[in-house]
Formats: C-alpha cells, structure tokens, sequence
C-alpha cells in the first residue's frame, strides 16, 4: 500500500477565510440545556442568568430538554426563531450537548455560543471560553462570532472528535460508570482501564486518501478536530487543524498490555514517539470493512454513540461554525 502524505491546504480551506461577526448589542439569546445535567445545576444556571444577562438588560430564553432524543429538534427551533429575531442560540452543556445544537446552527449564518457544563469541555477550553459559568455568560454580552472549523461523518457533525471501535465501548462503559459512581475525571479514568483489560477485537479497514488505499488492522480510529486534545497526548500533526485538516489515529493491532502502555504514553503527551501508531492529516477519507461495506458500524460523535451505515466518509464541513468567543489573542492565553 501507499503512505499517506500530509495534503499542502488550500488557501479557502482555513476558517479564517470566513468573516468574523459582531453580534448586535440587542440580540436575544436563545439556551439549549439538557435538563439530564440535573435540577441542581438547572438551578444555578437560571440564577445565573438571570444575574448576568436579565441583569444587564439582556433578552434571554432558556429551553430545557427533558428527552435527550429531542435535543435536536429544540435546537432546530431555537436556529429558527434566533434567525427570525437576530439573536444567537447557545448550547449549554458538556460536548455532546453542545455538538448536537450546533449541528443545528451550521450553514445557517446563526451565531452560535456555548456554556460548558460537562465533565473534559475540550471544545469550549480549546477556543479559550472560560470554564466557569459566571464568566462563560459575562463573555456572551461583548464576543464576537468566528469562524471555527468542525468535522463531519456521514452527514454526523463532530467539534472534538469521531471514532470506531475501542473508543466507543470506552464512551459506553464509562457512562455506565458515571451512572453507578457519578461523574467525574477520576470515574471516567478509571472506568478506561478496566475496559482496556477486557478482551477487544480489531477491525481490518480500508482507508481511501487522495487516491490511494491502505489497509490497516486497528483496535479504533480516531479522527481529531480539536487541537487541544490532540496536543494533551502529544500529537504532531495537531497544528494542521489549523489549515483546514483533520487528524486520523490508528493504533496498530496489539495485545491488551501494549494497549495500555499506549494509553500510558498518550496520557504522558508522548503518543507520537509509539512506533506502533499510524498518524495522517487528511481533507477527507473514506473508510470501509472488506465484506461488510454495507453493515452499520457503532460511531462516537464527541461522546454519543450512533451507528452508521459503511462506508464512512469523514471530511472538513465546507462551511464554518460562527462561535462566539474570546479575540484571539486572550483565547490563546485562556487554554487550559
């Protein structure tokens, strides 16, 4: 097979290309939760956002989402009625929340923005959005929208991440564990290891770039849209997120001992020293099972499990998503 080679992007693939929006001082703005977080951090967020914008003279309307199953549909119809109203829709939330209502925003021109509530909030830490809510909500009155790129999977938006086959039983068991035990980083590190000392099968895939196929024998591939998380595990290609790219990782078939000590190496910013892990950047891949090609595959969208049909054709969305963040220059300086 043919090595991949990092693709030279093109000067419109970049984000940056797009404008940046200033969001009139009026704008209402339309909040997304899933009510799942819990009455009492519902609670705190009314109290403080009644504080911060009701308080300064700001419009807002909080929607709760009591079934996960219609995230969706309310973000679709808060996108409607901000369009109509020249407002913004903000998703509140951990990624997957804040993923699901923006896959609602994007193509519309709607300025989007986020209150992190989740457990690692790799998007909103990524774009230097502060993890506290008080001054997440303070930072809604003055941002700006930029441009901010996003992934996608067979028409499945993705902000941090997309992946198959370890790494969504890693997602399922751990939220089996934070129901049991509650939710925390120490739950969701631990609930990793005892999944990665269980028995896992490894997928043979077929991997089709600019032309060229590789065949590759991988416990999961994981692609990457968030540059933050890939330089936690020490990842070289994760500046050229920066240039309109993806990152694809895929460990190559090895024993349940080596698989831990490539998590150990990945949790040490070391990953890209393992000789025995692929690594491209990439515009756009299809990936296929030989003798599967038409079988669902089980996929993890920044944290929520799905199936799709194969192939799978993963690619930088055409258009940008329009975040409302910090300038540039603070937003560096707020990644954590």
């Amino acid at each position: 097979m043919i090595p991949f080679e990092t693709p030279a992007p093109p000067a419109s693939a970049s984000p940056d290309a797009a404008p940046v929006l200033t969001v009139p001082a009026d704008a209402p703005f339309f909040i997304v939760m899933n009510a799942g977080s819990g009455r009492m951090q519902t609670d705190e967020t009314r109290a403080i956002l009644d504080r911060e914008l009701g308080g300064n003279g700001r419009r807002y309307e909080l929607r709760l989402v009591e079934n996960p199953a219609l995230l969706g549909d309310v973000a679709r119809e808060a996108v409607e009625d901000a369009i109509a109203q020249g407002g913004v829709v903000v998703g509140a939330g951990g990624d997957g929340t804040l993923c699901a209502v923006a896959q609602a925003t994007l193509g519309s021109g709607c300025p989007f923005a986020v209150l992190p509530r989740g457990t690692f909030n790799y998007f909103s830490r990524d774009h230097g959005i502060p993890s506290g809510l008080e001054a997440s909500t303070r930072l809604l009155l003055t941002a700006r929208a930029f441009p901010v790129q996003v992934g996608v999977v067979n028409g499945r938006m993705f902000l941090v991440n997309a992946s198959l086959g370890l790494y969504p039983k890693l997602l399922e068991d751990r939220e089996a564990y934070k129901r049991q035990f509650g939710r925390s980083r120490v739950i969701a590190l631990w609930s990793a290891a005892v999944t990665l000392l269980r028995p896992h099968r490894h997928l043979r895939l077929h991997i089709e770039h600019e032309g060229s196929t590789r065949e590759i024998r991988t416990s999961t591939l994981f692609v990457g849209n968030n540059r933050l998380q890939l330089e936690q595990i020490g990842m070289k290609e994760a500046p050229l997120l920066e240039q309109g790219l993806l990152v694809a990782i895929a460990p190559r078939a090895i024993g349940r001992l080596a698989q831990i000590l490539l998590s150990l190496r990945g949790a040490a910013g070391r990953m890209s020293d393992a000789g025995n892990v692929m690594s491209f950047a990439f515009r756009s891949i299809t990936v296929t099972r030989p003798g599967r090609r038409r079988r669902p595959v089980k996929i993890a969208t920044d944290g929520e499990v799905t199936r799709l049909d194969m192939p799978l054709e993963f690619h930088v969305a055409p258009e940008p998503l329009f975040l409302l963040k910090p300038e540039p220059e603070v937003a560096l300086a707020n990644r954590s």
